[in-house]
Parts: C-alpha cells; structure tokens; sequence
C-alpha cells in the first residue's frame, strides 16, 4: 500500500471526523436533540432490520445511490440496475402509502424531506452530496474487507444515525431519492424534490472515485473486474 494512499486516508478520515462532527453541533442548536436523535436512531435501527432481512437475498441496497455506486464498481450487473431502483421507488412510495392509509395525508406530508431555509439551497446541496459520497465510501468498503467480517451489518446503520444526526435540520437528511420521493409523491409535496436525486446520485460516483483512488489505489479508476462480490447493503 503506497504512502499517498496512507495520506489521503488520513486526510478523508479526519475530514468526515470534523464534517460530521460539525454538523451534528450545528443540529443540536436548531432542533430539539431528543426529537433529532429519535428520528436518527429510527432510519438507522430500520436499515439494520431491513438488513437482517432481506439482505442475503438481494445485497441490501434499499437505496438507488447505493446501487448505482455498486454499478460502478462492478458489483451489480447493468441487467439488475434498473431493476433495483424500479423495486426501490416502489417499496418507499408503498410505505408511504400505508403511513396514509393509517394516518393521514398530512401526516404523510410530515415525514417528507425538505431543506431548511435558515441554510438554503446550497448548503443543503452540498451536505447532502458529501454525506452520500461518505456513506458510499463505507459501504463500498465494508462489504467487500474481510478484516470487518459481518460487522457491516451495524456499522453501515450506525453511519446513517450519524448522517441524521448532522443533517436534518440542514437537508432533512436524504441520501437516499428513493426515501425521499415516496412521501413526496404521496404527501403531494414536491418542494426541493430534484436535489435529492441530483445530490444522492453526485455523491454516489464521488464516493466510489474516493473508494478507488485512496482505498485501492486506482487513481486511474480502472475497474477491478474480480471485485463480484455481493454487497451486503
């Protein structure tokens, strides 16, 4: 392993320690922290459950980004991309479905993702780009490392906590389109909806150029036709 790639790991690890960290201060002064950790442990103990799941059967995806970076990296055959994201915005839109059969249409309208005018757009685009290129650098590495074994299964989920704790009360804490436009679509509340498919989609291909530039030292991205194996997120 060469000594630029030792730098620019310890340069993307301090970064997401500081970001992330940052971020999460920035939430506890803007929103109620109980609520805000209530709703960070709710999405990431949901991703674990869904894991256990369903996850040996279909690697676990449950997020168009995720798929589309496991494209990338040769992972996931072009025949199945299309196929993921179309059961993908199906399972959200459903859930968002049974949420309005039980409640209500604002209550629906409630769980959609939005963008704090305090910040703006900008920033919401940003954050939401950076913390999906984060969460995809995990996952792209802790499904294929043998040194982790199965612990991808809650450190995955633990990442997501920690990406709700930062984001919310910035970007409504997306990453995920598919999470976003289920309710939108049945809450008829589009606001925003087109930054959380661009910036999802954004921070996939950059998370997979950070996984192959500073873990496999691809600076050239070439494609490592062995790396087949099935992620298990």
């Amino acid at each position: 392993m060469g000594n630029m790639q030792k730098l620019l790991a310890e340069l993307f690890g301090t970064f997401t320690l500081v970001f992330v960290g940052s971020l999460a201060i920035i939430a506890a002064g803007e929103t109620g922290t109980a609520l805000l950790v209530s709703i960070a442990l709710g999405f990431g103990l949901a991703l674990m459950i869904g894991l256990y799941a369903f996850g040996e059967v279909s690697g676990g995806h449950f997020n168009p980004a995720v798929s589309l970076a496991m494209f990338l990296d040769k992972r996931l055959p072009a025949s199945d991309l299309i196929g993921y994201w179309v059961a993908q915005f199906a399972g959200a839109i459903l859930a968002a479905l049974v949420v309005l059969v039980a409640f209500d249409s604002k209550t629906v309208e409630g769980t959609v993702t939005g963008v704090n005018p305090a910040y703006g757009t900008g920033a919401a685009l940003i954050v939401e780009i950076v913390l999906t290129a984060l969460f995809l650098a995990i996952i792209l590495q802790a499904t294929q490392s043998e040194k982790f074994g199965r612990s991808a299964l809650t450190a995955i989920p633990l990442a997501l906590v920690a990406i709700h704790v930062a984001a919310i009360p910035i970007s409504g804490a997306s990453v995920n389109p598919a999470r976003s436009f289920g309710p939108a679509l049945i809450g008829t509340k589009f606001d925003d909806i087109w930054l959380y498919f661009v910036a999802p989609a954004a921070g996939a291909v950059l998370g997979w150029v950070i996984h192959k530039v500073v873990v496999t030292g691809d600076t050239k991205l070439r494609v490592d036709r062995n790396a087949t194996r099935a992620a298990t997120h």
